[in-house]
């Protein structure tokens, strides 16, 4: 084998930076593990605002029912079950708040215009999911 080696003119300093190379492979690997170590410790609120009027605050880890009336008689019903949060049943008339469905990550909203109303998901440590840091 060594011999081979030799005939192939394979020097100290080729095995180095091959050796190098192949260490640096891993490095993406690393880099990604440490960042999802990191992000299993951020939990997730939803914000419920209605006419930009903080309404109430939801944990997402918390599975409960909540149903927002305004004076005008119009609701909206907001489930949050297994992380997750939605508007299930709602009187506006495009419903496109209910067909919006599941959000989970920081950033996502539920915009129901007739209602003036948003829902948006916060991560605990203030970062959004997707967003541009400069």
């Amino acid at each position: 084998m060594h011999k081979k080696l030799l005939e192939l003119k394979i020097k100290t300093w080729d095995i180095i930076i091959l050796t190098c190379l192949l260490l640096a492979s891993f490095t993406p690997w690393v880099i990604t593990s440490i960042q999802h170590q990191n992000n299993s410790k951020v939990t997730y609120v939803a914000e419920l605002r209605a006419n930009n009027k903080k309404i109430r605050t939801f944990d997402l880890s918390k599975n409960t029912t909540f149903e927002y009336k305004d004076k005008d008689g119009d609701y909206n019903k907001i489930v949050v079950k297994d992380g997750k949060i939605r508007i299930v049943e709602a009187n506006c008339a495009d419903q496109i708040c209910v067909r919006r469905g599941w959000i989970s990550q920081g950033g996502q909203t539920i915009v129901c215009l007739p209602h003036k109303l948003v829902i948006e998901v916060i991560a605990s440590d203030g970062n959004q999911e997707g967003s541009v840091i400069y």
